[in-house]
């Protein structure tokens, strides 16, 4: 074989793409590819769930209004609360028990409730910071300290993906204020980890494409024997610089935009899906589509062997206006995830499939104008499907008007660690050695909440 100089050298009175057909044809024997970062793997055990749908809703939902029933803190609307200057805060709205399993639901979330019976709601949250970029970087990373890998970078490391034309991790309308960017980072996990993007937060994902796919001036033969021939230098370099992660997450970056240019723009089609499937979840129908699209993309991605997708709705920091803006949130959501169960339970997705909603926190029982709450990171609610856990379950409580989670309690460590079992990881397995120590999702805590297994 000609070496690398001598190939260059012949190369030098081509045209560019004759010089790069030259080159790729007598590089890319010797440049292999290595295996993909992305490839699946097996997990520590048998799991439970295969792939997860994390329905992440900023700046804290309301419980007392959704799923966390408080008849004693409604009886005391109006009297003095524990901080100063204000008022216990009751619910305005009624809540009744629905399936056979009697599961609390507001009226705000009829069309969830027709789902009582396979959710499992834990009450008992809570998690260490009250503000808001910090209580979203731990929901996501695990500290609010440190820059630390996103959930889903980690559940890619650990498990890979099913689709190697596709990213492993999607997050569709991510928040994109300062520092957001960190939530859905792999930080010092291989850049391959990182999630894709798809749109951007309060914008209808619509018109939303993935950038920089191909390209108008060269064919996909021509791109593949460029990208060839600028991959083989890229390894070389690689060579002389082992342990660059953010070398190799370049090289893969390339091929799995290569890879994607055929794929990504089928999923994210949805001509092909029936009037009565759009009509479900919500889409062309005003206040539901932007959020009913986004399920039916996340249930498309996942359905194409994407890892972890994560649906982002914003705008749930209600310190004022609950009468007004929570039964517009609830109305903008409750529809879409209605259809998502739904229609991953009809294709036989939903065993397999884990689903986790939530906020960074919670809210207050109490509020000086009695039309708002405060942040409440010490007791709040969130709720998971599929995958491995029980339906029709309640787990944990908050005391009887709401100020914090007093019975089975879940630390926000507790419910990542609880995730990656289901998922066949052990919390305290799955790491990675940085800077001269082995760094998990987890820290140094967590508990795995088997109770809520099936």
């Amino acid at each position: 074989m000609l070496s690398r100089r001598d190939v260059l050298k012949r190369a030098s009175g081509l045209s560019s793409l004759a010089a790069a057909s030259l080159l790729a044809e007598h590089l890319h024997a010797a440049d292999a590819a290595p295996a993909s970062p992305l490839a699946s793997r097996a997990g520590h055990f048998p799991s439970q769930a295969k792939r997860i749908v994390f329905i992440c809703l900023r700046g804290g939902p309301s419980q007392m209004e959704s799923l966390d029933y408080k008849p004693k803190l409604n009886a005391a609307n109006g009297q003095p609360g524990r901080q100063a200057n204000t008022k216990l805060f009751g619910c305005q709205w009624k809540f009744a028990q629905h399936g056979q399993s009697g599961l609390w639901i507001s009226e705000l979330l009829p069309k969830l409730a027709e789902h009582a019976d396979k959710l499992c709601v834990i009450n008992s949250m809570h998690t260490d910071n009250e503000n808001h970029p910090q209580a979203l970087e731990q929901l996501h990373t695990g500290s609010f300290q440190f820059v630390r890998p996103s959930i889903g970078s980690w559940v890619l490391y650990g498990l890979g993906t099913e689709n190697q034309n596709l990213p492993g991790f999607v997050s569709l309308c991510p928040l994109t204020a300062l520092g957001a960017s960190r939530y859905y980072s792999s930080a010092f996990l291989p850049a391959a980890f990182t999630a894709t993007s798809v749109g951007e937060a309060e914008k209808n994902i619509k018109t939303a494409k993935i950038g920089n796919l191909n390209t108008p001036r060269l064919t996909s033969v021509g791109q593949r024997r460029q990208l060839d021939l600028l991959q083989s230098f890229n390894r070389e370099y690689a060579e002389r610089q082992p342990g660059d992660a953010k070398l190799d997450g370049i090289v893969e970056s390339f091929e799995l935009a290569f890879r994607m240019q055929s794929e990504v723009p089928k999923v994210m089609d949805m001509s092909g899906e029936t009037k009565a499937t759009l009509d479900a979840y919500g889409i062309d129908k005003g206040p539901t589509d932007a959020f009913g699209r986004q399920c039916l993309l996340a249930r498309r991605f996942l359905e194409a062997g994407v890892r972890f997708v994560e649906i982002t709705h914003t705008d749930w920091d209600h310190h004022g206006f609950v009468s007004r803006l929570m039964p517009s949130r609830c109305g903008e959501i409750d529809l879409p995830m209605s259809a998502l169960l739904a229609d991953l339970e009809q294709r036989g997705l939903l065993k397999d499939t884990l689903l986790v909603w939530g906020g960074e926190f919670g809210r207050l029982p109490e509020d000086p104008t009695q039309d708002g709450r405060g942040h409440n990171n010490k007791g709040f609610t969130m709720w998971l499907a599929g995958g491995g856990v029980k339906g029709g379950m309640t787990y944990g409580k908050t005391d009887e008007l709401g100020y914090e989670a007093i019975e089975n309690k879940v630390h926000m460590h507790d419910l990542h660690a609880t995730i990656l079992h289901l998922l066949g990881l052990d919390h305290e397995r799955l790491t990675y050695k940085h800077g001269g120590r082995d760094y998990r999702l987890t820290d140094v805590y967590g508990r795995v909440v088997k109770d809520i297994f099936v």
